[in-house]
């Protein structure tokens, strides 16, 4: 069992930056490839970034890259997600999850190849 508890989100401006951080409980961190996704109102939830077991590979949804960058610290058993250039389109409820198999072994990119999710966390953009 993993517990994942996600922090930062908040009230924003287009153009503003905010950092999201996911702490992680449990079992040992390094063992699991870690995503963020995010879920509008109405919407179903869309894949963020991913990145590997010890942070080598990242991989992003086309919508965040060159704004978003993940990132991990295992030795402090957390991750983050810095978002730069923030629009109305990025307001959501944003949600980290880890899954137990190598980066590749599964879709990063798919909900359902993660094993355990957090409560999430609300971003909102106003424009």
């Amino acid at each position: 069992q993993v517990q994942l508890v996600e922090s930062g989100g908040g009230l924003v401006q287009a153009g503003d930056s905010l950092r999201l951080s996911c702490a992680a409980s449990g079992r040992i961190f390094s063992n699991y490839a870690l995503g963020w996704f995010r879920q509008a109102p109405g919407k179903e939830r869309e894949f963020v970034a991913a990145v590997s077991r010890l942070g080598t590979t990242t991989y992003y949804a086309d919508s965040v890259k060159d704004r978003f960058t993940i990132s991990r610290d295992n030795a402090k058993n957390t991750a983050a997600l810095q978002m730069n250039s923030l629009n109305p389109g990025d307001t959501a409820n944003y949600y980290c999850a880890v899954y137990f198999s190598p980066f590749a072994q599964k879709d990063p990119a798919k909900a359902n190849s993660y094993d355990y999710w957090g409560q999430g966390t609300q971003v909102t953009v106003s424009s």
